[in-house]
């Protein structure tokens, strides 16, 4: 299908019949090895191939048509082998994306603009899309983590170029992703994990300035909602007062089907979400009246500000603690399900991001141990044989305390509020949550 041809001169050049099968297109080498020359014609002949067939190359030769220079690029593109190269920089290219992305939410929008700015400063505002090989890609990474961000951080920067580079590999502006091999995907860090008890949150809230404020503190620790995107959302058309709930608009689930979901009133939180309601003006539509930038960077500043002045030791992820330390709270004493229902999250989300153990959680299953206590030696500090009465009731499972049949049970707790149970079969499904309301 196709040969090699010597010229007087030294140089090489491949002839090949075309897909049409009238013309022989001729490809100049220049002076390359033999061996060159005959990798080359394979590539050829394998793109002849695929042209006439009709279907896609394969992913080796895809990957050398990717790496190619652009003067053989050219070549090839000259005589239809390959579509014709277009000069797409880096900078360019992921600036038009993120500007034509108005579905997102702004503080996604930031997010990909900080990392375009990271890539145009590693490759330069004049670098070409198809030039990044895979190699710079995983250096880039690298100077990531040797900056010391991390790791999660690391995971998600990385995952948003890989989405730059998968968009421009959608549009045949690449062949291949440089960044398709890189690790990313999020991650749980139990190390910036940290419950913030209700001591700390009651003192952070004594410091804060205004009901605005003190209801963000609250949304966040004692309603579980994430901020800033679902307090920003909040409406008083959404406030039940009545029933006891409220409907939570959520960004971030919106484009998984669930835009919005129903969460108590906490006892907790009624008390700053009605003094925010007194101090309302008349026609108001939204809960929160200040702090409305969706840059949520500009509320956790002065958060951090507010936690110094109370004495506080900072935690990382402020807001996202606050959340996380609600969940694990209502975990202790509630089905998965309803709390996740409540926080809008999943129980595999919930275990990899949300969930702590604290020092209290300890000092409980140290009790729960201590209920039947081991027989220690006071000289060899080993475990003593118990009698055997003592075994067989240590084996016995203590008696249930749950009735079979309860008309009446305790809300969330933590909450305050009641709410009906009803049973089918053996499972106790939640009737709605109920509680005073203002008159």
């Amino acid at each position: 299908m196709a040969s090699i041809t010597r010229e007087p001169n030294g140089k090489k050049s491949i002839q090949f019949v075309a897909p049409d099968g009238k013309k022989r297109p001729r490809i100049r080498l220049g002076k390359v090895p033999m061996r060159t020359a005959e990798a080359i014609k394979v590539k050829i002949e394998l793109l002849v191939t695929a042209k006439i067939a009709g279907h896609a190359t394969d992913d080796e030769t895809a990957r050398w048509v990717s790496g190619l220079d652009q003067v053989m690029a050219n070549k090839l593109a000259s005589v239809g082998l390959i579509p014709k190269r277009e000069y797409v920089t880096l900078h360019a290219f992921v600036s038009e994306y993120v500007s034509s992305r108005t579905d997102v939410e702004p503080e996604t929008a930031r997010a990909w603009r900080q990392v375009m700015r990271r890539l145009v400063k590693e490759f330069g505002t004049d670098c070409v899309l198809k030039n990044i090989t895979r190699t710079e890609a995983a250096e880039w990474r690298q100077s990531l983590v040797n900056e010391g961000l991390a790791d999660a951080t690391v995971r998600k920067y990385t995952g948003y170029a890989k989405h730059f580079f998968g968009v421009a590999v959608e549009r045949d502006l690449l062949n291949l992703s440089p960044f398709s091999g890189l690790v990313s995907g999020s991650v749980g860090n139990d190390e910036r994990q940290r419950e913030v008890t209700r001591g700390e949150t009651q003192r952070l809230i004594d410091e804060c300035p205004n009901a605005d404020m003190r209801l963000i503190v609250a949304l966040s620790r004692y309603g579980g909602l994430r901020c800033p995107s679902e307090h920003l959302e909040l409406l008083w058309a959404d406030i039940d007062w009545a029933g006891g709930t409220m409907t939570v608009r959520s960004p971030k689930t919106r484009k998984q089907g669930k835009p919005s979901r129903q969460v108590p009133i906490f006892d907790e939180l009624r008390p700053f979400l009605e003094d925010c309601w007194d101090l309302a003006k008349s026609g108001s539509e939204y809960v929160l009246t200040k702090y409305r930038s969706k840059n949520g960077a500009y509320i956790r500043k002065r958060l951090d500000i507010l936690i110094e002045r109370a004495g506080l030791t900072r935690w990382p992820r402020i807001t996202h603690n606050l959340r996380a330390s609600r969940q694990t709270e209502l975990e202790r004493n509630n089905p998965t399900h309803v709390v996740c229902a409540i926080m809008g999250n999943t129980p595999a989300v919930a275990n990899r991001h949300y969930l702590q153990v604290s020092k209290d959680d300890l000092l409980k299953a140290a009790g729960k141990a201590a209920h039947n206590p081991a027989q220690y030696s006071a000289c060899s500090g080993r475990i003593e044989p118990q009698t055997e009465s003592e075994q067989l009731s240590r084996e016995l499972p203590e008696p249930s305390t749950v009735p079979l049949v309860a008309t009446q049970c305790e809300g969330i707790p933590g909450s305050g509020q009641t709410r009906s149970a009803g049973v089918d079969g053996n499972r106790t499904h939640l009737a709605p949550f109920q509680g005073s309301h203002r008159v």
